[in-house]
């Protein structure tokens, strides 16, 4: 073999055993190992409430399968059962509000709160303090020393209490009776059985319809009322991911219904969300978008609890509230 030759050939295989060398030597592309827990189902108990029409829309549209998240809804008759269900861990998420969650959290953190669910806005009320159809009580210093309806120890009694400070009646002139059950409440109220009380949206509505009259409203008031997407400690602890995937499918959904509000009367029948009365005419309200409570809101709700005796000691605001799990604007 002639010397260029030979040189050309080893010059040939001193590059193949290098090239050889350097793939087997070559310490290896990091990769990236999320150290997240994966993706398990969620089980939200949920009441018949207009609240939760964001979770139906976001179920009926698909959302949530293509976040990658399973969602079982666990019906709740009532807050105690929901509370019930929550509690002994057959569920992971509700909605809820500041005054539950001060509760939950009363000695050690139970729940936390990972989004706003509603708020009350210039337009439109969450809550409203109103008096019977045949009643003279038509501000708020006409409610001094009458009775409101009310559910003692819940946002509605926080709600009520803080709106009539704010419109300047005394601790003492505020006299409340407990009238737990809403359709009661409505009742009695439309019946002249009692002269006031305070009531949620749809109800509130409803009551107007009868012949009630809006003596305060939280649409003028709009720090002291909203409600609240909650998880057990314990689901947010072990299933961040999936906590995560459901907020975006419910953001997906807010997006929904804030851009079409008409559109909803089927699922609201379907779902019972509303009083029939209201059925083909009630335009379902704005929902925010992905926001927390802020801690002057939490802060207020915990001072109130205190002061009621409902709690015995404060609760820190960055254990009850959490931002963490908001999509990104």
């Amino acid at each position: 073999m002639k010397p260029a030759a030979r040189l050309t050939r080893f010059i040939f295989i001193l590059c193949l055993v290098s090239a050889t060398i350097a793939a087997c030597g070559a310490p290896a592309a990091p990769t990236s190992v999320s150290t997240e827990p994966p993706i398990t189902p969620l089980r939200i108990a949920i009441l018949p409430i207009l609240d939760a029409i964001p979770f139906y829309v976001a179920r009926d549209a698909g959302y949530f399968t293509a976040q990658g998240v399973e969602v079982e809804f666990i019906p709740a008759s009532s807050a105690a059962e929901r509370d019930q269900l929550i509690a002994s861990g057959q569920a992971d998420g509700m909605i809820n509000d500041l005054v539950s969650v001060a509760l939950y959290n009363r000695t050690d953190p139970q729940v936390q709160v990972v989004r706003f669910m509603r708020v009350a806005t210039p337009d439109i009320s969450v809550y409203r303090v109103l008096s019977s159809p045949n009643s003279q009580i038509l501000s708020a210093k006409d409610l001094a020393g009458v009775e409101i309806g009310i559910s003692q120890g819940s946002i509605i009694d926080y709600v009520t209490d803080q709106m009539l400070k704010s419109e300047g009646l005394t601790a003492d002139q505020i006299v409340t009776v407990a009238v737990p059950k809403i359709p009661d409440r409505l009742s009695l109220l439309l019946s002249d059985k009692i002269q006031a009380a305070t009531l949620p949206e749809p109800f509130a509505t409803v009551a107007e319809l009868g012949g009630a009259h809006t003596v305060v409203s939280d649409a003028n008031h709009l720090e002291v009322s909203n409600s609240v997407i909650s998880f057990r400690k314990a689901a947010i602890d072990t299933n961040p991911a999936g906590i995560r995937a459901f907020l975006a499918a419910v953001e997906q959904a807010v997006a929904d219904i804030n851009a079409n509000p008409n559109q909803w009367s089927a699922l609201l029948a379907k779902e019972n969300l509303v009083p029939k009365d209201l059925l083909g005419t009630y335009a379902v309200p704005a929902f925010p978008t992905a926001s927390i409570p802020t801690q002057a809101q939490y802060d207020a709700v915990v001072e109130w609890a205190l002061a009621r005796g409902l709690i015995t000691q404060k609760s820190a605001y960055t254990a009850s509230v959490t931002s963490a799990f908001l999509p990104e604007p």
